[in-house]
């Protein structure tokens, strides 16, 4: 290396790296997505992964809400007095939650709770050699590990996110009443008369959207830790993977949601 600045080899070796590993995560991603046959036994699987993806992170979505909703009323309320449209103070709450917040905040806490969890469960039965004995036993892991996670992802999150708009506006709904002394018809009005489909339908799709980025990259690196040239294996290499995991669809989300308020406003 000279001048800090590395060998040109280096540079093309680890593009090569990223472009393999791409390639990787996409074909996983395929085979996942492909039409899966419905038994009981698939969809015990599936809702067994939606009790711990969707009913588990209740508790978690429902008190950030609550607080979400509350501290926005404060800021809105303290905005929109200078400006004199302190009636609009539903409509700013609900849109912002139903637009923005709500959509983001539920995939970061799912992948914070639920994403971790798969993607340390995917490296363990990978790197204890139980992947290995499925496909010696001519079960596709994929189908069998993978489909019902993914799949409890993709339903769950918009789910959650319908919840966390809910009790976020509710939560908005108590400050705005007890400390500024807004009327609940007041409050209601300006969500009904300013929310349009537009506005549930942008947050439904990013919604779906981000749960599925965050179960592909969370399923993919748990369950390619073998894979690359930064191959883990051991304790050490599961908790390296989960918090790449974590970190990369975090910020993937992050950008998602930039590429999709850009194409849907």
């Amino acid at each position: 290396m000279r001048g800090g600045h590395l060998p040109t080899h280096r540079l093309g070796r680890i593009g090569l790296d990223i472009l393999a590993g791409t390639g990787r995560m996409g074909i996983l991603l395929v085979q996942i997505v492909r039409p899966a046959p419905t038994t009981p036994h698939g969809l015990a699987r599936l809702l067994h992964q939606l009790r711990f993806v969707g009913s588990r992170s209740m508790l978690v979505i429902n008190v950030a809400a609550l607080f979400v909703g509350m501290v926005l009323a404060l800021q809105f309320h303290d905005t929109l007095v200078r400006f004199g449209s302190i009636t609009l103070l539903g409509s700013a709450v609900g849109l912002s939650l139903v637009r923005e917040l709500a959509p983001v905040l539920t995939a970061l806490i799912v992948i914070g709770r639920a994403g971790s969890a798969v993607c340390a469960e995917m490296a363990i039965m990978r790197t204890d050699s139980q992947i290995d004995a499925l496909e010696c036993m001519a079960i596709d892991a994929r189908r069998y590990l993978l489909w019902p996670r993914f799949m409890a992802f993709l339903i769950a999150v918009p789910l959650l996110t319908a919840m966390f708009d809910v009790v976020g506006i509710v939560g908005g709904y108590c400050v705005a009443t007890a400390n500024f002394d807004l009327g609940a018809a007041t409050y209601f009005t300006g969500i009904t008369e300013n929310m349009t489909g537009h506005d549930l339908q942008m947050g439904i799709v990013k919604s779906a959207c981000f749960g599925a980025l965050s179960a592909w990259i969370c399923l993919g690196q748990g369950f390619l830790i073998h894979r690359g040239p930064l191959a883990y294996s051991g304790s050490e290499g599961v908790s390296q993977t989960t918090t790449s995991a974590v970190v990369t669809s975090s910020l993937v989300v992050l950008f998602a949601d930039y590429i999709l308020s850009s194409l849907m406003l």
